[in-house]
């Protein structure tokens, strides 16, 4: 099991395949190979974790987690939330458990996602389905904007928004009606950077 504080902070990469390049560069080491990642996001039937701003989901990529998270402050400098995560063996079995608890799922959202370090600070790159990202999570706020900096990354072009919160936003200002984040989802639904209004 894992409990932490999550300080991470995301930008839009207009070219992927070259800040990965630059983070190479920089000294970065491989974490995690390109993977596709699967989340369930599960809540009350009242929706009481999203209006709580707390989160409960399933994770499937290499392994299997579940993870809670705290509310964060939408005013920090930084994204900043408690987060206690544990491996589980089985995710339809931990599925039947959160059901059986009366949450119920309330979308599945996808990545693909590598991840590198450089020094303390955990970077990944998240290809979604509208638009790629870099997150940059560290120890604490200098650690993240030195990274950031490094990596030659505009810290006033940073969000401290959840993909979901982007998605939800997206969802809004585009009239879009599906419900979940998926590359299936979005195959018809072209994004650009003025869309996500980041």
């Amino acid at each position: 099991m894992s409990h932490k504080l999550e300080q991470e902070v995301k930008f839009y990469l207009n070219d992927l395949e070259e800040f990965e390049g630059r983070l190479i560069a920089s000294g970065a080491h491989l974490k995690l190979d390109r993977c596709l990642e699967t989340n369930f996001r599960f809540d009350t039937p009242d929706r009481r974790l999203s209006s709580s701003f707390q989160t409960l989901r399933l994770r499937k990529d290499k392994i299997n987690r579940l993870t809670w998270k705290g509310a964060g402050n939408p005013e920090g400098e930084v994204s900043a939330r408690e987060e206690l995560e544990v491996e589980v063996s089985d995710l339809e079995t931990a599925r039947a458990i959160l059901e059986g608890l009366g949450f119920e799922l309330m979308l599945v959202y996808e990545k693909y996602r590598r991840a590198y370090t450089l020094g303390d600070v955990e970077i990944s790159l998240d290809e979604m389905p509208f638009g790629n990202f870099c997150e940059v999570e560290g120890p604490d706020i200098e650690s993240i904007k030195h990274a950031a900096s490094l990596l030659d990354l505009d810290w006033e072009k940073r969000s401290t928004l959840s993909y979901l919160a982007i998605f939800n936003n997206l969802k809004e200002n585009l009239g879009l009606k599906m419900r979940d984040l998926t590359f299936d989802s979005f195959k018809e639904t072209k994004i650009g950077l003025r869309d996500l209004r980041l």
